[in-house]
């Protein structure tokens, strides 16, 4: 979208009568005013604290408020695909404005920029303008990864750049066609990305130098998924769903664990692998499907088979841009009718079997997280759905209109949720009263 920025609003909550009396007249409510919110748990990257869209907060919601969760701030934000990172009290996400590429530091409770710093040129696309990836924190350290390619880490105190690596031009390569989206992923002392160039398709890089450690993979193209550590067999490893299959990779060495081809149309393997019953889960739109891999370990490596697999027009589950959410062994997800057509059913499927639970025909198109037993969903319109997650029947709690276009998933941090559009970012409290 091409808009320009709304003036900054902001409705933060106080036990103060006067702001409880000035917020409600501002809203045109009587309601009161949430008490601050406690400590954060964070969620400090792409997924949230697991990389698997799950939080391990309780206390929230379970009956919706009559005008829907209480609205603590909105504020101002610029074009681009990235999602909310949360850590420390503070919320990083990646924005396009005045012609360039900014990571930008907000305070997670007010709304309030702490900093701003510019990475790189403005970056433009056919499929829509800005960054796409999700930064990463870790530490005092916040990875960024811009929309050609362009790798920093940045202090999360005053946003002063550490170091700045363009690894798509430094290993001879080209920025994926729809630009670069895998969020980068901090394993211990590494920052591992996805490239794609021919002689590297994965690269680790030294958290605290940018020095290279290990690349690994050949003539594979990045994809837009990003990587992820799943446990297999009581061993860690790196997850990737490039652009023509996944593999599996030693987070120290990037040493090749195992592998299997998933060719879809434009390279479009977005979804992140999830580990499901000790193997792998894989699935892609443009009419693809979904598979589950179990992975057995053969020597210093693994040996990989299908346990079910769903392809083409008949698929229980194919996730476009949207990663399932895995729950007490039932896949939660959205799947994509046709060649990245609008037509997007809300789906839950047996995790172990591929069978069918049930399905919300013709929800649309959106993104889900999860916590405290409930999905919680951004509609590419802009509403947010909360919904019980049931595996017997599909059960919502309600809805609200709340930002504008958008596909990022939210982000949830001590009872507090974050929502982009490419104008704004808005906090609201979904916490029981």
């Amino acid at each position: 979208m091409h808009r320009s920025a709304c003036r900054k609003r902001s409705i933060f909550a106080a036990a103060c009568l006067v702001a409880v009396v000035v917020a409600c007249a501002a809203r045109g409510e009587s309601e009161k005013a949430p008490a601050a919110p406690g400590p954060t748990t964070g969620w400090p990257q792409f997924l949230g604290p697991d990389r698997n869209g799950i939080s391990r907060e309780t206390g929230l919601i379970d009956t919706w408020p009559k005008d829907g969760p209480f609205e603590m701030w909105r504020v101002a934000g610029g074009q681009g695909m990235s999602g909310l990172a949360i850590a420390g009290g503070k919320l990083f996400t990646l924005v396009q404005k005045d012609e360039r590429q900014w990571l930008v530091c907000l305070d997670a409770h007010s709304g309030k920029s702490h900093w701003e710093k510019s990475l790189a040129p403005a970056y433009r696309n056919q499929m829509g303008d800005g960054p796409r990836a999700t930064p990463t924190v870790a530490g005092d350290t916040v990875y960024a990864f811009t929309g050609e390619g362009i790798v920093a880490a940045l202090n999360t105190a005053d946003g002063q750049v550490v170091w700045q690596k363009d690894l798509v031009a430094q290993f001879g390569g080209k920025p994926a066609e729809y630009g670069m989206a895998g969020s980068p992923l901090v394993v211990g002392k590494r920052v591992i990305v996805t490239v794609g160039a021919p002689q590297a398709t994965v690269v680790a890089l030294d958290g605290a130098s940018g020095d290279v450690a290990w690349k690994a993979g050949q003539n594979s193209p990045a994809g837009y998924s990003s990587p992820v550590v799943l446990k297999v067999a009581d061993r860690e490893l790196v997850a990737v769903f490039h652009g023509t299959g996944g593999f599996g990779l030693d987070p120290e060495t990037g040493a090749e664990l195992w592998s299997y081809p998933y060719l879809t149309d434009f390279n479009c393997n977005i979804a992140t692998p999830l580990a499901v019953d000790g193997g792998v889960f894989l699935s892609a739109g443009e009419n693809h499907g979904s598979v589950l891999l179990a992975l057995k370990p053969h020597g210093s490596k693994f040996d990989v088979s299908e346990v079910w697999t769903s392809q083409g027009t008949k698929s229980v589950l194919r996730n476009e841009w949207q990663t399932s959410i895995l729950l007490d062994g039932y896949l939660y997800g959205f799947d994509n009718v046709g060649g990245a057509g609008p037509i997007s059913h809300l789906t839950c499927v047996d995790a172990r079997t591929g069978e069918r639970q049930w399905q919300q025909a013709r929800f649309g198109k959106g993104n889900l997280i999860a916590a405290d037993g409930k999905l919680f969903i951004s509609t590419i319109q802009g509403e947010l759905v909360v919904v019980n997650a049931n595996p017997k029947k599909y059960e919502e709690l309600g809805r609200k209109m709340v930002v504008g276009k958008t596909r990022q998933a939210p982000a949830l941090a001590g009872g507090l949720l974050y929502l982009r559009d490419e104008r704004e970012i808005v906090c609201l409290d979904v916490r029981q009263k």
